[in-house]
């Protein structure tokens, strides 16, 4: 297991520190550059594609049903109560739904996949609260002795699941985080019922990769270079989304954003342990 979890780690600290630079130096210099939002919400979209070779049908069923419930009361509770918590703190809807997907579901392609164009202005503030608090979740949770799965189902971001993972718990750990992307197609769904299309495409898309990984058409090479790809992607995205950044009205929601970050990750930590509790 140690051969194979180091490589992993180090995956997901590179991957992480990645999409932290990428979106500090757009905000450094988005004053200077013209509007990125069109290229920004494709290269979001089709990093959320190639999420779905991350995720295996079987691998997700071999959890049982127990796990696979637990996780989606933690994806619910914590999307509508995200959101309620939101709207009671006077911050937009369109905030309340972003972080309620980002903090639910799997972080910064989950906020892109919810995004809608009017929503654009909200995505950049959400992809910072989640990359804040799941990182203050992944520190956080191992010091406390959590087990793999409740990491699972509580830490934010993919790649943090795997740094968070305690030894001998990676793959657990992985599987059970990869039950809550695996909801990213519904939920994105009703959020963006009102939107566009019932299923926007890049979710057909994200499915349509499910079905590639779970057929196990790709061989082992193919799909680390896809999970390499999805990182490019979303950090080439959340440059963009650096861009968008404009400060007065980051600081004018900031205080406000950052306590319904705090209320949003101890809400799933908290469901998330509960529903491990009762099933």
């Amino acid at each position: 297991m140690a051969d194979v979890r180091l490589p992993a780690r180090e995956r997901a600290a590179q991957a992480g520190v990645v999409l932290i630079a990428a979106l500090v130096l757009g905000v450094l210099v988005g004053g200077r550059l013209p509007d990125l939002a069109p290229i920004t919400r494709r290269l979001l979209r089709a990093g959320v594609v190639l999420l779905g070779l991350q995720l295996s049908l079987p691998q997700l069923l071999a959890l049982g049903p127990g796990i696979l419930l637990a996780a989606v009361v933690t994806v619910g509770v914590t999307f509508a109560g995200t959101v309620w918590l939101g709207r009671c703190l006077g911050l937009p809807r369109g905030l309340c739904v972003l972080v309620a997907g980002g903090f639910s579901i799997c972080g910064a392609s989950a906020i892109a996949a919810v995004a809608s164009e009017r929503d654009e202005e909200h995505v950049a503030t959400g992809v910072a609260l989640v990359t804040l608090f799941g990182t203050l979740t992944m520190i956080a949770l191992p010091l406390l002795g959590a087990s793999p799965e409740w990491i699972g189902l509580s830490v934010h971001e993919v790649a943090q699941v795997a740094a968070a993972a305690p030894a001998g718990g990676l793959a657990t750990a992985m599987a059970v985080k990869l039950s809550r992307v695996a909801l990213l197609a519904p939920v994105a769904a009703l959020a963006n019922r009102r939107r566009g299309p019932v299923v926007p495409l890049f979710l057909l898309g994200f499915l349509a990769m499910v079905a590639v990984r779970s057929a196990d058409l790709l061989p082992p090479a193919a799909v680390d270079v896809a999970r390499t790809s999805t990182t490019v992607l979303f950090a080439a995205a959340m440059f963009g989304l650096g861009t968008a950044v404009r400060p007065k009205s980051l600081l004018a929601t900031g205080p406000r954003a950052l306590l319904l970050g705090l209320l949003a990750t101890l809400l799933v930590c908290s469901v998330g342990y509960l529903s491990l509790r009762v099933v």
